[in-house]
């Protein structure tokens, strides 16, 4: 009996269509997650576009708002391998004044 069983596993892994099956899965993954990359990633780059440019030209930054863009977009984006234009943003922004919010 555990010669059979034995047989059956090797049969089922070695057989090409077991390994094209497991090809296909891994592809269709691939492009799923790739595409998800893609999506994060663009969403990730608007998104610290925005906000820098817009505390880029008010001239100053709260330490939240800097800490919030470092921690919560910045630093995911370029682990994700995030571009150059991102980094130029973070940089001009590092060198903003802090400001307290003016609270109304």
């Amino acid at each position: 009996m555990t010669e059979l069983v034995i047989t059956i596993i090797v049969s089922v892994f070695a057989s090409s269509g077991f390994w094209l099956f497991i090809q296909t899965v891994w592809s269709t993954r691939k492009k799923k997650k790739s595409a998800e990359d893609r999506l994060l990633m663009g969403i990730g780059f608007s998104k610290i576009s925005d906000l820098g440019m817009r505390y880029i030209e008010r001239g100053w930054v709260t330490k939240e708002e800097y800490s919030d863009l470092d921690k919560y977009l910045y630093q995911p984006y370029r682990e994700m391998g995030g571009n150059g234009t991102a980094e130029r943003i973070m940089e001009q922004v590092k060198k903003l004044p802090f400001k307290e919010a003016d609270h109304d």
